[in-house]
């Protein structure tokens, strides 16, 4: 490590981190930092003296990511022979890989880092088996067909497949007349003809303006890309102070804005912030645009990552706290006869209130305590029940890796265990910085248990995660899982105000979060 006092890259870092925090604030700087990286990479990418350094290398990996050509940045890499003793560099591109599908490609690059003694070895190796045996569930998956998109079910049979193309087909004709009496939905079997091609709108598309239903969007930057979807915040006519998120999807998708209208029409007016508004909808023939609120502070992998690319791990009380968020979230959503079907910490939005927090009103979530906590967005893969018969359980798989409930890893039905199971990934996530392993335990009885793989802390409050882990990950075929969650959600809640102490530091901390988010430590 070269000594501080001889360091010139420090104070790029400091201006990158601080470019960084204003990019998740605000997704229309991304130019800033975009140029801010190159510059580094290019200025000191022939300095011996950082070729090793793992700060450099973090620099390098943001670069890949916000250009989204890990492919370029690792030949650059690898042609200079910079950071080949780092795992993470093989991690990162790795894991890059098995995002785009390239699994073939991604199972050489953990091999090359193993190959070459990339240290921490023993954490790539770990990696890559968590990789292999990700590999062999999908082998298996596509060897017994149980892909959702594979049409040669028997319709009956189908029905038990919620995300299948049949499926969602049937169930849309099914909605159709209630969709076109929904406020805000716009629909048209012609195909967009606005000045500027919703398909070729791509991160770099600000400033550009759309047209729909009579409004013009400012494109101010990306927040999210995904497959068939991208995420845009923008200016509504070019009003700085009225901001919205434009969700474009290929092919047309009215599917979302159906679930975002059933959350209207049954969660209560004190629950419905915590799950996210649209608007509108402008259906096409070849694309639809939602058009929804635009949260500005991130998401909870955002808060998430902060503490991962430092070493640490998220604070014990913030965890408990975002825990009772989410504990309340699933209780009202399935209460109501809704799964939410994709629940991970990319689609929890990051709520703060704009007035200073108090130290009264935190269990009842009054005062600002009712505008702070978390945000569920992203309901392409929403569940409405009541479209089903009652008792109805569901097969297939989610195909998100490391969030695949036990049921879909043992190819059983399942129901309410898509959203439990990935709450406890992200609790997982929050207490240890990694994603939840778990493993099968023989009891006394016979019988069977599920719980993590991974060691509570001492010092934490092992008997409130324990009672969590072991609950949701056992819940079994109970119709309702609503008082399992009261119950985890009012012991949480009894502990904060059991100890007025810790809900003085959860305070502090929020504010520190919202202050700082992926600041320098």
């Amino acid at each position: 490590m070269v000594e501080a006092a001889d360091d010139p890259l420090y104070p790029w870092l400091c201006t990158i981190m601080s470019a960084y925090d204003d990019y998740r604030k605000n997704p229309g700087n991304g130019t800033h930092l975009e140029t801010l990286l190159e510059r580094c990479v290019n200025f000191f990418q022939n300095d011996d003296r950082y070729k090793n350094d793992i700060r450099f290398l973090k620099i390098w990996i943001i670069h890949a990511d916000m250009i989204q050509d890990f492919d370029k940045v690792f030949k650059l890499i690898e042609g200079k022979k910079m950071f080949l003793c780092h795992s993470l560099l093989y991690e990162s591109y790795a894991i890059y890989l098995e995002a785009k599908g390239s699994l073939l490609e991604a199972h050489r690059i953990y091999q090359l880092g193993i190959t070459r003694k990339a240290e921490p070895l023993e954490t790539l190796k770990k990696m890559h088996a968590l990789f292999l045996a990700r590999l062999t569930r999908i082998t298996k998956i596509c060897s017994k067909h149980e892909i959702d998109i594979d049409e040669s079910v028997e319709h009956a049979d189908s029905l038990t497949r919620p995300w299948s193309a049949s499926v969602i087909k049937d169930l849309l004709e099914k909605i159709k007349p209630r969709l076109l009496k929904y406020k805000g939905y716009h629909a048209t079997n012609k195909a967009y003809i606005g000045k500027v091609p919703l398909p070729s709108l791509k991160n770099v598309s600000r400033n550009k303006v759309i047209e729909l239903g009579g409004k013009k969007y400012q494109i101010i930057g990306c927040s999210g890309t995904g497959a068939y979807a991208q995420v845009f915040k923008a200016y509504v006519d070019r009003d700085p102070g009225d901001v919205v998120a434009l969700k474009i999807q290929r092919p047309a998708f009215p599917w979302e804005f159906y679930m975002y209208r059933q959350l209207d029409q049954r969660i209560s007016d004190v629950e419905r912030a915590s799950f996210g508004f649209a608007h509108r909808a402008h259906v096409y023939s070849d694309c639809s645009v939602i058009v929804s609120d635009y949260l500005a502070h991130g998401t909870l992998q955002d808060a998430i990552n902060c503490y991962v690319v430092t070493g640490q791990s998220m604070e014990e009380v913030l965890c408990m706290y975002y825990t009772t968020e989410m504990l309340r979230m699933l209780e009202n959503l399935h209460s109501v006869e809704i799964i939410h079907g994709d629940f991970k910490p990319d689609n929890l939005l990051v709520r703060y209130s704009s007035d200073e927090l108090t130290e009264d009103g935190f269990l009842e979530r009054a005062g600002p305590w009712s505008h702070q906590g978390l945000c569920l967005v992203d309901w392409g893969r929403g569940i409405d029940l009541r479209l089903f018969p009652d008792g109805t359980k569901f097969k297939g798989d989610c195909r998100t890796s490391g969030f695949r409930c036990v049921e879909m890893q043992e190819n059983r039905p399942w129901s309410f265990q898509a959203d439990t199971y990935g709450l406890c990934v992200i609790v997982h996530m929050m207490l240890h910085g990694s994603y939840m392993t778990i493993e099968k335990k023989a009891q006394p009885d016979g019988s069977c248990v599920y719980k993590p793989r991974s060691s509570l802390k001492r010092y934490w409050n092992i008997d409130l995660w324990n009672a969590l882990f072991m609950k949701l990950l056992n819940i079994g075929s109970i119709e309702n899982d609503t008082s399992v969650l009261q119950s985890l959600r009012e012991s949480f809640e009894n502990y904060f105000c059991g100890t007025p102490a810790l809900i003085k530091k959860l305070k502090q901390l929020l504010v520190k979060q919202r202050a700082s988010l992926c600041s320098a430590r």
